[in-house]
């Protein structure tokens, strides 16, 4: 997941959650020297953006492995520009680092050469 910025840790409020040892183990591991409560609130903010159908953050050029033509199905915004894709408009699909695959437009391939 590309890392967002986010509010500091002084502007976050104390949670308590049960994980599993092995999840926990798996998640210290995934996360490396980040650490895995970080990674915790990248996976939350992630699902939220995506319950939510709006997604915060941008991607940088680099942030992307591979593009899949694609045509949108419904109202997108394009994760390099922010730019609105409407429905039925060419797009493209961005392969991030993590598996996600997210909304680019066209334009915003082009000028970057995506």
């Amino acid at each position: 997941m590309p890392t967002l910025s986010r509010a500091s840790t002084t502007e976050m409020e104390v949670t308590s959650i049960r994980l599993e040892k092995e999840l926990k183990d798996s998640l210290k591991a995934i996360a490396g020297n980040r650490g895995y409560q970080a990674l915790i609130r990248e996976i939350l903010w992630a699902y939220v953006e995506q319950q939510s159908g709006t997604p915060s953050g941008t991607l940088q050029r680099q942030d992307i492995r591979a593009t899949i033509p694609a045509t949108a199905e419904r109202a997108e915004r394009c994760l390099v520009t922010g730019r609105a894709i409407a429905p039925g408009e060419s797009m493209l699909l961005g392969l991030t680092p993590q598996g996600a695959l997210v909304p680019i437009c066209k334009t915003a391939a082009e000028s970057t050469a995506v």
